[in-house]
C-alpha cells in the first residue's frame, strides 16, 4: 500500500500500517526529503554529459550505425556453418573449380536462416546481389586462368557482403563491400555462445549423434572398401568423388577449415545484425558561387573540344602527316597516346566527383547549369574513351593482343559506362547511381571472365599470323589452357611450340573433378590426340621453338607491356 505524500513522493508502507488517525501526543514522524520518498531512485545528472554536447550529438548516429545483438544463434545457422567448415577442408585444398560453388551453397543457406531468425526480409537488391556473387563463382568452374578467377572471387566476396548489408549511398556501398570482414571476431564469439549453450543442456543428445556418426562412418568405410576391391569400375568411380586427403597436408585442410568456418559465421552474423553503413553521414561541400564553380569546368571543357577535333583530324585520314610532323610511327603514335587518355578518363571521373561536392545548388538554375557543364564534359569524355580504344585497336594491329592490353582495355571500356551512367543520373536523378556503379562493375568482371580472355588473346594472336605471318610464340606458351583450342589451329611446327608447356602442365597436374575447369577439360580432349614426345620433337626440329623464326621481336621487347 502506498500512501500519498504532499511533496508528491509515495512512501510504500507495510501492510500492517493503520489508516485511523493518530494520537494527539504521537510524535510527528521525521521529515524526509523529496526525492527520499520517491519508490526509484533519481540519479543527479552526470555534469561530464552536460558540458559535452558533441558526444551526444554523436551518440544516436552511432546507436544507428551499431545494431543491437542478435538472438541465440539457430541450430540449422550452426549446421549449415559446420558444413562449410568441412567443405572447405575437404575440397578447397586442390584447387579452385565447382568446389567453389558447392562451398558457398551452405554459407548462403546459413546466412538465410539468421537473416530470417532476425525477422529480415528479401530485398530486390539483396537479391540482385545475392544472384551476382553466386554468379560470379561459376567463372573458376568455366575458366582455367588464374586472373579471371581471381577477380570473379574477389567480386563475389564484395556482392555477397552487400547483400548483406543492403547499402545505398556511396560510402555505404563502399564499407558495405568490405563490411563483412567487421564482423569475423563478433561472428566468432556468437557462434561460440551458442555452441556452449546448447552443450550445456544437451551432453546426452550430443553422446547420441557422435556415437550415430562414427557408426555410420565405420560402414561406409568398410563396405565400401569392400566394393571397391569387388569391382574396378565402381573403385574408379568412388575414387574420383572421394577427396584425396593426406596427412602430408593436414595444416593446410586445418587452415582451410578456420577460414570456411570464420566466413560462414561471419556471413551469418552480418545478415542477423547488419551494420548501417549508410548511418554515416558524409557533409556536403560548401556550394560555390557559379562563376567559381562554372568558369574551370567550361574550360576544361573547351581543352577537351580542341583535342577531340584535332583526334577527328586524324582519324579523317590525317595518319600520314601527323607521322611526318612527330617523328614516330603509327604503333608508337597509338602506344604513346592510350596511357594517357586512360589516365585523363581517370582524373575526369574525380573532378566531376569534386565538382558535383561544390556545385551551386539553391535554385532550378543552379541546377540546371550543373547538368549542363557536367553533361557537356560527360559527353566529350565518352568520345576521348572511344578515342582511347581507337588507339588500343591500332596498338594491337601492331603488336598483338595481351592480357594487359585486353585488361586495360577492359577497364577503360567499363570507365564508358560509368559515364554513361553519370549522365543518366542527371537526367533521372542519382537516387541509384551507387548501386548502378557497383552493378556494372560486377556485370564487367563476369562478362571479362566468360569471354575468356586468354582464348581471345590466342585467337587474335593466330588471326594475326594469318594476315601477315608475325607471331609471338614465347608469350603464347604461357596462356593458361583456356587458350588451345585456338593454338590448335595454327600450321605446324607452331602449333607444337605453342602447345607444349601447356600439354606438360596439364599432364603433370592430377586435380579431381571438383577442382578441374572446363576449359581444362576441354584442352586434354583436345591433346589427348599427340602425346608430349611428338609436340616436343616436332617443335625441336624448327627454330620457332627457341624464338627464332617467325616470332615478333617488337613483341618481346615491347616496354610498355612486359606480360
Amino acid at each position: 500500500m502506498v500512501r500519498a505524500d504532499p511533496g508528491g513522493g509515495g512512501v510504500p508502507l507495510s501492510d500492517h500500517t493503520s489508516e485511523a488517525p493518530r494520537p494527539e501526543d504521537a510524535p510527528e514522524p521525521p521529515k524526509v526529503p523529496t526525492y527520499a520518498q520517491q519508490g526509484t531512485q533519481q540519479h543527479a545528472p552526470n555534469p561530464w554529459q552536460q558540458g559535452s554536447p558533441q558526444a551526444q550529438a554523436q551518440a544516436p548516429a552511432l546507436s544507428r550505425l551499431r545494431p543491437a545483438k542478435p538472438a541465440t544463434i539457430r541450430s540449422a545457422t550452426l549446421y549449415c556453418v559446420l558444413a562449410t567448415a568441412l567443405l572447405s577442408a575437404l575440397l578447397l585444398g586442390d584447387g579452385l573449380g565447382l568446389n567453389l560453388l558447392i562451398v558457398a551453397a551452405p554459407a548462403v543457406l546459413a546466412a538465410y536462416f539468421a537473416a530470417q531468425a532476425a525477422g529480415r526480409r528479401l530485398r530486390p537488391w539483396t537479391a540482385v546481389w545475392a544472384v551476382g556473387g553466386l554468379a560470379l563463382l561459376v567463372v573458376p568452374a568455366l575458366r582455367d586462368a588464374g586472373w579471371p578467377t581471381f577477380l570473379a572471387v574477389v567480386s563475389a566476396v564484395a556482392l555477397g557482403s552487400l547483400a548483406l548489408h543492403g547499402s545505398r549511398g556511396w560510402l555505404g556501398v563502399f564499407l558495405g563491400s568490405l563490411g563483412l570482414f567487421s564482423s569475423i571476431a563478433e561472428g566468432l564469439a556468437w557462434g561460440g555462445r551458442g555452441v556452449r549453450e546448447r552443450m550445456a543442456g544437451s551432453r546426452g543428445r550430443l553422446g547420441t549423434a557422435f556415437r550415430t556418426t562414427a557408426v555410420a562412418a565405420v560402414l561406409l568405410i568398410v563396405f565400401g572398401a569392400l566394393f571397391a576391391s569387388a569391382d574396378a569400375a565402381f573403385a574408379d568411380v568412388l575414387g574420383n568423388l572421394i577427396p584425396d586427403v593426406s596427412l602430408g597436408d593436414s595444416p593446410w585442410r586445418v587452415f582451410l577449415f578456420v577460414v570456411g568456418l570464420v566466413g560462414a559465421l561471419a556471413a551469418a552474423y552480418t545478415a542477423a545484425a547488419p551494420v548501417r553503413w549508410d548511418g554515416i553521414a558524409v557533409r556536403p561541400g560548401r556550394a560555390r558561387g557559379r562563376l567559381e564553380w562554372a568558369l574551370p569546368l567550361i574550360v576544361l571543357n573547351l581543352l577537351f573540344a580542341a583535342f577531340i577535333a584535332i583526334q577527328l583530324t586524324v582519324l579523317l585520314g590525317g595518319y600520314d602527316k601527323v607521322m611526318a610532323e612527330t617523328d614516330l610511327s603509327y604503333s608508337q603514335y597509338a602506344r604513346q597516346g592510350f596511357w594517357q587518355l586512360l589516365w585523363a578518363t581517370l582524373l575526369t571521373l574525380l573532378v566531376i566527383a569534386l565538382a558535383l561536392r561544390w556545385a551551386p545548388r539553391g535554385r532550378s538554375s543552379d541546377r540546371t547549369l550543373v547538368r549542363s557543364v557536367l553533361g557537356a564534359l560527360c559527353l566529350l569524355t565518352l568520345i576521348v574513351v572511344a578515342s582511347a580504344l581507337r588507339r588500343m585497336d591500332l596498338y594491337v594491329d601492331a603488336y598483338g593482343l595481351t592480357r594487359l592490353r585486353i585488361s586495360v582495355a577492359a577497364v577503360e571500356l567499363w570507365l564508358g559506362v560509368v559515364l554513361v551512367l553519370i549522365m543518366a543520373a542527371g537526367a533521372f536523378g542519382a537516387r541509384l547511381l551507387p548501386r548502378a556503379v557497383a552493378a556494372s562493375a560486377a556485370v564487367a568482371v563476369l562478362a571479362f571472365g566468360l569471354i575468356s580472355p586468354d582464348a581471345l588473346v590466342a585467337e587474335q594472336n593466330v588471326q594475326r599470323y594469318r594476315n601477315d605471318h608475325s607471331i609471338d610464340i614465347a608469350y603464347l606458351r604461357g596462356l593458361s589452357a583456356d587458350a588451345v583450342p585456338a593454338l590448335d589451329t595454327l600450321p605446324e611446327p607452331l602449333r607444337s611450340c605453342a602447345l607444349m608447356d601447356i600439354e606438360r602442365s596439364l599432364r603433370d597436374s592430377d586435380d579431381p573433378w571438383y577442382a578441374t575447369s572446363w576449359g581444362e577439360a576441354r584442352a586434354r580432349d583436345i591433346l589427348s590426340k599427340r602425346s608430349s614426345n611428338d609436340l616436343a620433337q616436332a617443335c625441336r626440329a624448327s627454330r620457332t621453338g627457341n624464338g627464332g623464326g617467325d616470332s615478333d621481336r617488337d613483341e618481346t621487347y615491347d616496354p610498355y607491356d612486359p606480360y
